[in-house]
């Protein structure tokens, strides 16, 4: 008999929000997208438990960014929580804001007979990602507190190589040392982030890695430099987790069209 789902998620990521709800990034008005991925989410049956927010929610990271983030989400009235990408710095105001619900700043949770844990991977002024030692050594903590559960670590930054040089360039700069300690707690099932803008699935040593779509404009695959991937359409990933410690996921692609000065893809 399969098991019986403990939890449903809906992650969302890269939503690069402005202050102004017409703002553009790349020819995407990130507000208009991200809404029209949320039309999507409410249609979702069964109904998400949890939104989980991997970072760059805001392009211009202003404190209206997010309660415009906020505005948003909270007529689904699902519980979220979030983590910071690199175009969040401003972190204060953004943990004010998103400390409401449906937003909460909790970072390690434990759901559904899971473990859900969050980790800042952002730099101040810089686009990689680097995990500190306090991050590394809590999120140790967290996995040692709770090592009977199946757990999914999340982070904006990506742990592996994706195969694009100019990504591979920007994202966790000292992965070795979140691999190290992921390798050490055999319960680790799942690895989600953002910062890529598109789907990536890889796994390592039993443990799954996805990158999720960015819910405005995509970038192309595989390349040595960057392309916006004109043929894809914004998106959010859907995860399941079973009480035995199983999981499903699928990629949801919604249609939404660019403003008419996108950048092209060539």
């Amino acid at each position: 008999m399969p098991s019986s789902p403990g939890l449903h998620l809906v992650q969302l990521t890269d939503t690069h929000l402005f202050a102004n709800e017409q703002g553009e990034m790349k020819g995407w008005q990130t507000a208009r997208s991200l809404q029209a991925v949320l039309q999507a989410v409410a249609q979702l049956q069964p109904r998400p438990d949890l939104l989980l927010l991997t970072g760059d929610l805001s392009q211009d990271e202003t404190e209206e960014s997010y309660r415009l983030l906020l505005r948003l989400i909270a007529p689904l009235n699902i519980p979220a929580v979030w983590l910071p990408g690199n175009h969040d710095q401003a972190i204060a105001p953004m943990e004010r804001v998103l400390s409401v619900f449906p937003a909460s700043t909790q970072k390690c949770l434990q759901l559904g007979g899971w473990n859900l844990v969050l980790l800042d991977s952002s730099q101040f002024n810089q686009v990689s990602g680097w995990l500190a030692d306090d991050s590394l050594a809590w999120l140790d903590q967290q996995l040692c507190q709770f090592a009977d559960l199946p757990t999914l670590v999340a982070l904006h930054h990506p742990p592996l190589a994706i195969g694009s040089a100019w990504m591979d360039a920007i994202g966790l700069q000292n992965r070795e040392a979140l691999l190290a300690t992921l390798d050490r707690h055999p319960q680790v099932k799942l690895v989600v982030f953002g910062h890529i803008h598109q789907a990536f699935e890889q796994e390592r040593q039993g443990v799954r890695y996805w990158g999720t779509p960015s819910t405005c404009v995509q970038f192309s695959p595989n390349v040595d430099e960057f392309a916006i991937d004109s043929a894809q359409q914004p998106g959010f990933r859907q995860i399941t987790l079973y009480l035995d410690g199983g999981y499903d996921t699928q990629v949801v692609r919604v249609a939404v069209a660019a403003s008419s000065d996108a950048v092209p893809s060539g």
